[in-house]
């Protein structure tokens, strides 16, 4: 048996028509999506994360307003950047690129976008909400798994879920989520960590394994039981003397064997990361609907 690839680009591609369908109803109503995004410093991994979003943007006509700040930005110009952005009408999300420089404070840089804006999903208001159950704008990554699901035709109903992973970007939030009343949900959730005892006992019983521990090999093909459906969030970055740059970008799962085993899996590259930001974008354009009344 080898499992059926879950592709994300392709999955992306979909979703995106679908979004550039609904900016030109908006634009026919005089509604044109924006999303601002600030970067400040150049750290490469994030500079390429940000401009594959003015891509994306591009892509389906959503205004971009890029903000590239210097390293050495005072939190005070970075939080008056932020009041300006919230009181723009044409800005309907605005996104930080973290992470941000040591000397500036994340936690209040995020509290102080207005959560209509938050599109990225990190700011207090909106989590409650999620955790809750009311509509609220989700964090991208998360989203963007729950989506690969659903739209793959995964049945979450009573599937016993595994996460690797308990951080506030992927492994809460995606907990949550999956064990809401709601499509792609309905999920009996076990979230491991650094801190658990005998990973692969969880591992192998679960349905669907997601694994966003940032470690490469952490899900072997002995951890997975046959049939199950894994989904790999980790992005490493691995020596490989072959490759021009020196490295080689391998998920959290040995995919080469898991593969295998598996009914369905995500590759890395091209898995889960196109999704993440095709969310952003579809956040970005319900913020323009919601801002806009349409």
């Amino acid at each position: 048996m080898s499992a059926k690839l879950m592709d994300g680009k392709a999955l992306a591609a979909e979703m995106r028509a679908e979004l550039r369908a609904e900016v030109e109803r908006l634009a026919a109503t005089g509604v044109a999506p924006g999303l601002a995004v600030v970067l400040v410093g150049k750290d490469p991994a994030s500079q390429s994360y940000v401009s594959a979003k003015e891509r994306a943007c591009a892509e389906i006509g959503v205004r971009s307003f890029d903000h590239r700040l210097p390293a050495e930005t005072t939190q005070d110009r970075l939080m008056g950047l932020v009041r300006e952005l919230n009181a723009d009408p044409k800005v309907h999300g605005i996104l930080v690129q973290l992470p941000l420089p040591k000397h500036i404070n994340e936690d209040d840089v995020l509290l102080a976008i207005d959560p209509a804006k938050d599109v990225d999903g990190f700011h207090p208001v909106n989590v409650g909400r999620m955790l809750i159950g009311h509509k609220a704008y989700l964090p991208c990554t998360p989203h963007g798994v729950v989506q690969m699901l659903v739209r793959h035709g995964v049945r979450t109903d009573g599937a016993h879920v595994v996460i690797v992973g308990r951080s506030n970007i992927v492994g809460k939030p995606l907990a949550v989520l999956m064990m809401q009343k709601r499509e792609g949900g309905n999920a009996t959730v076990t979230v491991c960590h650094t801190r658990t005892r005998d990973l692969a006992s969880h591992t192998r019983r679960a349905d669907i394994i997601v694994a966003a521990a940032g470690r490469p090999n952490t899900i072997t093909a002995e951890m997975v039981k046959d049939g199950a459906v894994v989904v790999d969030v980790g992005v490493n970055r691995v020596e490989d003397a072959s490759k021009k740059s020196g490295f080689r970008l391998v998920g959290d799962v040995d995919f080469e064997a898991v593969k295998h085993k598996a009914s369905l899996i995500t590759p890395v590259p091209g898995g889960v990361g196109p999704m993440t930001i095709t969310m952003l974008l579809a956040s970005t354009v319900e913020a323009a609907k919601l801002s806009s009344g349409t």
